[in-house]
């Protein structure tokens, strides 16, 4: 059973389509399919934003811009006639924070926090605060209203479902009972809050200023005092990123490869965008293998590699026989005064034999690697069935495997159109 086609020009096209998210596991290239639906989107008249998150400059790269950074930059080159832009950023995780911070509280407090060992730590790696800066950044530029189109790169996280799940994580870690009773202190004040720590945490503060020492608790005390007020406010404006993550207006596409974990992580993730009311748009499946030649099936290009290899080692010692001289010649006309001497040299028939012989090696060569090639293509279509199986209802555009990377907009004007006409190889 084949799978619908995905038109991704019709989704790019589409004016109620305002944010695209490609995810998907690690290495199976959303980032260049992200950058290569901005080109293509901002070549087709639209005003583009692509967000990366991916920590790999490749982005920046091959669309010729120096660097990336916290602010959307234009991208030159871009042939569009009929209006189209196309901006490029990389996600800084611990800028957009400190913006989080700067525009959600006043100024004395926003020093106190940015200057807060714990915050310091917290904005530079805390377990999901990638994921959930990303939904920050999204949100914001959604809000400014100054695109027609934010292409979204999740990050390259060990579960693509990372990015959907940081959100809760950090309400779960924010209505945490640590995080309520570090904050009761500051909510009681003055000394009825200084006994309240005195009394009901001092079993709790000795310990863990064992584990992480006396100056962190004070550290981790002072930055949740200073966050109260902002607490609130990362939920809201996590629950509001997630419901427009749900809107009609939103479009999801799952990027894998066909092999067997790159398109379980898929279907997973199509599982959980059901579960979570996501609008799925499609499948991209990436780097798919094909051959002009794939007539000639595996198993016959290798029994006629085997042939020549066979030709290769018979004995020809009975053709060369007739090549050699006569024993005595002593009864034969003398005509070599009279005619040119038409007898073949041997060492140009040798010469002749080689050439031949290092064509068969190098034919032989050639059959294998194509028998290789077409394994790998049965066994990519082993798995690409499995998945239609299971989820019919997906629509699929192929994109054929390059010979190079993507190192420009060329290239990337190459990968839309693939994902745009499904050009799967022959």
């Amino acid at each position: 059973m084949s799978a619908p086609a995905l038109d991704a020009d019709a989704l790019l096209d589409d004016p109620a389509i305002r944010i695209v998210v490609c995810c998907g596991s690690g290495g199976v290239g959303k980032t260049t399919t992200a950058a290569a639906l901005g080109v293509r989107a901002a070549e087709r008249g639209r005003k583009v934003v692509v967000l990366t998150i991916d920590p790999a400059r490749r982005l920046a790269q091959s669309m010729g811009i120096d660097s990336l950074d916290n602010v959307p930059r234009r991208v030159p080159g871009i042939e569009a006639g009929g209006g189209g832009e196309l901006h490029a950023m990389m996600l800084d995780m611990k800028r957009t924070f400190d913006e989080v911070v700067e525009a959600h509280t006043d100024a004395e407090r926003a020093r106190a926090i940015l200057e807060n060992p714990f915050y310091q730590s917290l904005s530079a790696g805390f377990a999901g605060t990638q994921e959930y800066m990303a939904m920050e950044k999204l949100g914001q530029l959604r809000a400014r209203d100054e695109w027609d189109l934010i292409i979204v790169d999740t990050p390259p996280s060990r579960s693509a479902l990372d990015f959907l799940d940081a959100p809760k994580r950090l309400g779960s870690f924010l209505d945490g009972k640590f995080i309520k009773v570090l904050m009761a202190p500051a909510k009681m004040g003055g000394r009825a809050g200084m006994k309240f720590l005195n009394v009901g945490m001092s079993m709790m503060t000795g310990t863990l200023g064992k584990l992480l020492g006396g100056q962190l608790l004070r550290d981790v005390q002072t930055f949740v005092a200073a966050m109260d007020t902002m607490f609130g406010g990362f939920r809201t404006r996590a629950d509001a990123t997630y419901t427009l993550l749900q809107a009609p207006g939103t479009a999801f596409l799952v990027v894998a490869t066909p092999e067997r974990d790159a398109l379980r992580e898929a279907a997973y993730f199509v599982e959980r965008l059901a579960a979570e009311d996501m609008p799925l748009a499609g499948l991209v499946l990436n780097r798919v293998h094909g051959s002009e030649a794939a007539r000639l099936s595996a198993e016959h290009a290798l029994a006629a590699a085997e042939n020549l290899d066979g030709v290769g080692i018979v004995d020809q010692s009975t053709g060369k026989a007739g090549l050699r001289e006569p024993a005595d010649r002593s009864d034969a006309p003398s005509e070599a005064a009279v005619a040119p001497d038409t007898t073949p040299d041997p060492a140009e028939h040798t010469d002749h034999e080689n050439h031949t012989s290092h064509v068969d090696q190098l034919t032989a060569g050639l059959l294998r690697l194509h028998a290789e090639r077409m394994q790998v293509v049965a066994r990519e279509q082993r798995t690409r069935d499995r998945f239609t199986a299971l989820h019919p209802e997906v629509a699929v555009t192929e994109v054929a495997a390059l010979p190079g990377d993507v190192h420009d907009l060329e290239g990337l004007r190459a990968i839309g159109h693939r994902l745009a006409t499904g050009s799967a190889p022959a």
